[in-house]
């Protein structure tokens, strides 16, 4: 049985309940997400969406979504693109990150994540960006992830 995240996501996200449930597993395994209460949308090969409801737990003293609550969401969405766009035989890690706050972030937000370029044919940078939407399509927050990508050994 094939229990990578995109066969648990293909499993449960057409179900009732499943996008929660496979929110949850993902913040079971990388606990440090479950700050922001994310919900994952859409996730395939090349792409990724995840919400993040404007709740208390994500504010910052102005009363707008905190800047670093939008960079654990873009890590989030980033990573678990790179998680199932690489091969099985590989593996990956987040190298840095290059920031932009574009605008106050004052409502619910999703987080679009796609890749800039292709993957590396060995070792190297598999660079991903994320932007992230307020409810009326403006992008109020924009990220590149730097991913180092290599063979596992």
């Amino acid at each position: 049985m094939d229990l990578s995240p995109l066969a648990l996501w293909q499993s449960l996200s057409a179900q009732p309940g499943g996008k929660w449930l496979f929110s949850r597993a993902i913040c079971f395994k990388a606990p440090y997400f479950a700050s922001i209460s994310p919900r994952f949308e859409v996730l395939r090969p090349g792409h990724c969406e995840v919400s993040v409801r404007k709740h208390r737990a994500v504010l910052n003293h102005i009363g707008t979504v905190h800047a670093i609550a939008m960079c654990n969401m873009a890590e989030l969405a980033g990573g678990t693109l790179t998680e199932v766009t690489v091969p099985a035989t590989h593996r990956w890690i987040p190298k840095g990150m290059t920031v932009e706050y574009l605008k106050k972030a004052g409502t619910d937000l999703r987080a679009v994540a796609t890749p800039v370029g292709d993957l590396p044919a060995g070792a190297g940078e598999y660079p991903v960006q994320v932007d992230v939407f307020d409810t009326a399509g403006d992008v109020v927050f924009r990220a590149v992830i730097a991913m180092w990508v290599s063979a596992k050994k």
